[in-house]
């Protein structure tokens, strides 16, 4: 039997690791988020047009209707009401550039842990939530069901998954916005380590065939803050050529060059009107998300803040 967590709040990635369990790793994680904090942490995660009404000072911006607007030259907001027994599907990325982690845990581990936590809280709600695992093709799939079991098909299909050399992100999200037929909430678990416009591409094809979608960056805090002194080689996950250099050297250039895909990559993901966090693999799982739920409340009820910034 897995062994029993401290009695702690912050529930630390590593420690998380130990329980092996991925049921009881998700159920640690959100019976630890903040009781109360959070009324509904998913509400507005899938919704339906209902109808409009004239916009009022308060409102977000982000539900008018430029096209009714583009007719009558007057502002309306859409409303919206939940769905019920909406589909989840969780797209994990398991290519080798996931292995990656300056710690005990890797990108890929968190991911997991992650996914794990969203997902129990989708079948708390009633709802059904599948799991897709990709890397240069879609690895394993596995359809929206509401019962807890599926949280052992997802542990068992992620640790099935041995990690390949190649990714190709834009073309997996392409082909799932294919194969889903219906509306859904899509959660896009990856590194993102691929071209900004090709990526975006893809999830904006999801979001034009009806989906809503988020993406949860999820990058090591190695890769996020190029802490490295003396001489490194650093080998390629994906196929790349070593490099052998003093990063002192190339430091600057490299987080100047990092921050600015974040930048261009969050952009794209809001101006399409899809979720997006970064999330760094050293947080504790329960910060991240009472942190991103609380943003993203924010968001839904018209206030400022941006999830993951």
């Amino acid at each position: 039997m897995s062994e029993h967590l401290p009695e702690s709040k912050y529930l630390d990635p590593e420690v998380l690791q130990k329980l092996g369990d991925l049921e009881l790793i998700a159920r640690e994680v959100v019976e630890g988020l903040r009781a109360g904090s959070h009324r509904s942490p998913l509400r507005g995660f899938s919704t339906e047009f209902a109808h409009h009404r004239q916009y009022v000072p308060g409102d977000s911006l982000r539900t008018i209707d430029w096209r009714v607007y583009g007719r009558s030259d007057r502002y309306y907001t859409k409303l919206y009401e939940a769905e019920t027994n909406f589909d989840c599907h969780v797209l994990i990325d398991s290519s080798s550039s996931m292995t990656y982690g300056s710690g005990r845990i890797s990108k890929l581990e968190y991911a997991k842990f992650l996914a794990a936590s969203l997902a129990y809280l989708v079948l708390k709600q009633r709802d059904s939530v599948g799991l897709s695992v990709f890397d240069s093709e879609i690895r394993a799939y596995l359809p929206p069901r509401s019962t807890m079991g599926v949280l052992l098909e997802m542990d068992r299909l992620l640790k099935d998954a041995k990690p390949t050399p190649k990714t190709a992100i834009a073309k997996q999200l392409h082909d799932v916005a294919l194969m889903m037929k219906r509306r859904s909430f899509v959660i896009v678990l990856s590194d993102f380590l691929s071209e900004a416009d090709d990526v975006l591409a893809g999830l904006e094809h999801l979001r034009f065939a009806g989906h809503n979608v988020m993406v949860l960056h999820t990058l090591d805090p190695h890769e996020l803050e190029f802490p490295f002194e003396g001489t490194w080689q650093f080998d390629g996950l994906e196929g790349e050529e070593p490099l052998i250099t003093q990063p002192e050297r190339i430091k600057e250039d490299y987080l100047k060059n990092l921050n600015e895909y974040l930048t261009t990559f969050r952009d794209g993901c809001v101006a399409s009107q899809i979720d997006y966090a970064l999330v760094d693999t050293s947080r504790p799982l329960d910060v991240f998300l009472n942190e991103f739920f609380h943003q993203r409340e924010s968001l839904l009820n018209g206030s400022a803040g941006r999830a993951g910034a």
